[in-house]
């Protein structure tokens, strides 16, 4: 693993920053108002989505083309091509912000190798989906933390870190915008110490319980009602706005996008857990110790809607949602 001076550089630092998505573009244009040299950008090649299909580049792709910064889109990572024009931009460092796994060939090759920012307190929440997963897992705090890459993902000697707090009411995407700020931050934080010579690695813990952070899968976002209610309100919370959590029912999937506690919801307290009753103006869904009210969802083949609109359109009620149709 690299090594950090302990003295200072005198100098600001040649990098080259690897990512895809908004927060890592978002990233990019911090560094690029900070005191060091982007000497290139690294991101994945453009690619089809949407309904039509139409090719589109990685919000860095955009950022770096803004900024007319000099640009690869590798397909293989270790390929001699894509290394040798790596080493061509003499980098002092590469920083990677949410982008795929980099090989020993490439996170081994600058001065003072490959730092990573990731979205959570490092050990806790290790993996693809640390934002989500803090809401999910019910934390009250999470974090950011910069950490040196080495093979293990997520193991490195973990830089600096800094604590956010998650409210009651914070959906992921509320978290992910707390995140963002204090991690691009950090990103120029990191640096800068590094130049004057005051970073100090630490190996990660391994005396601590530690929750993982896995990728978003369609088995581990779908609601167990089985659960209780504060475990599914977590889920809901952390699964908005990005991919959503749903539910099967018998008339298709339907995605739950917004859900609230009902502490005194008159119905009956022996119903299996997912049955659906709709009392007062409420659409209520059962769980193992209690009642939630769905304010908001997304029916199969419609738009988002109230939980109570949607009930009130059905042409016959539904009396559980987990049942397939």
């Amino acid at each position: 693993m690299a090594e950090f001076p302990t003295s200072p550089l005198q100098r600001s630092l040649r990098i080259v920053f690897f990512g895809t998505p908004e927060f890592a573009a978002a990233c990019l244009d911090e560094l690029a108002g900070s005191q060091h040299e982007i000497a290139g950008v690294v991101t994945a090649p453009d690619r089809r989505s949407g309904r039509g299909q139409h090719i589109q580049p990685s919000a860095v792709k955009t950022a770096a083309e803004a900024r007319g910064l000099p640009l690869l889109q590798p397909t293989n990572l270790k390929s001699p091509e894509f290394n040798a024009s790596l080493a061509a931009w003499e980098a002092d460092v590469y920083l990677v912000v949410a982008f795929r796994m980099l090989p020993r060939i490439v996170w081994d090759a600058p001065e003072f190798g490959t730092i990573n920012l990731h979205a959570s307190l490092l050990p806790q929440l290790r993996g693809a989906a640390p934002i989500q997963w803090a809401i999910i897992h019910g934390l009250k705090t999470s974090g950011v933390s910069t950490f040196s890459l080495q093979h293990a993902i997520d193991t490195g000697d973990v830089l600096l870190q800094k604590e956010v707090s998650i409210d009651e009411m914070d959906d992921a995407g509320a978290l992910y915008s707390k995140l963002l700020e204090h991690g691009k931050a950090l990103l120029v934080r990191t640096l800068d110490e590094l130049v004057e010579g005051r970073l100090t690695p630490q190996p990660q813990r391994t005396d601590v319980f530690c929750l993982e952070a896995p990728k978003l899968t369609r088995e581990n976002t779908s609601i167990d009602w089985s659960q209780n209610t504060v475990n599914v309100l977590n889920k809901i919370r952390g699964l908005h706005p990005s991919p959503k959590a749903w539910t099967a029912s018998p008339i298709g999937d339907i995605k739950i996008l917004k859900a609230h506690f009902l502490p005194t919801f008159e119905h009956a307290d022996d119903a299996q857990p997912g049955s659906v009753a709709s009392v007062k103006g409420v659409l209520a869904v059962r769980c193992s110790d209690g009642w939630i009210g769905i304010d908001a969802l997304i029916p199969p083949g419609k738009g988002r809607m109230s939980g109570q609109a949607w009930s009130n359109g059905l042409h016959s009620p539904v009396a559980r949602f987990g049942d397939q149709a």
